[in-house]
């Protein structure tokens, strides 16, 4: 029983990472899309954890929490550029 709850809070991760990508697809702001990616990024690097945990491999815990603590600077410095590009037109 516990490994059915547990795949069904898997799916039901994997669908909330849908959401996002739906909203980059139908918007066309720059600023909307990155956003969605920086929210897919931590999404996938929780499900990745979560795995991890499940499958008690911690190896694959360990890029998950690397992905989370280091994944969305470079989103971050892509938007401080893209603002400057936009400020020097």
């Amino acid at each position: 029983m516990n490994v059915f709850i547990m795949n069904l809070v898997l799916v039901a991760m994997i669908l909330a990472l849908l959401i996002p990508l739906y909203e980059a697809w139908k918007d066309e702001d720059i600023w909307q899309t990155l956003l969605a990616f920086a929210s897919v990024s931590t999404k996938t690097a929780i499900i990745t954890l979560f795995v991890s945990v499940l499958r008690d491999d911690w190896m694959v815990g360990v890029v998950a929490v690397i992905i989370l603590s280091v994944g969305n600077a470079s989103l971050m410095l892509l938007s401080h550029i893209i603002k400057r590009m936009s400020s020097t037109r």
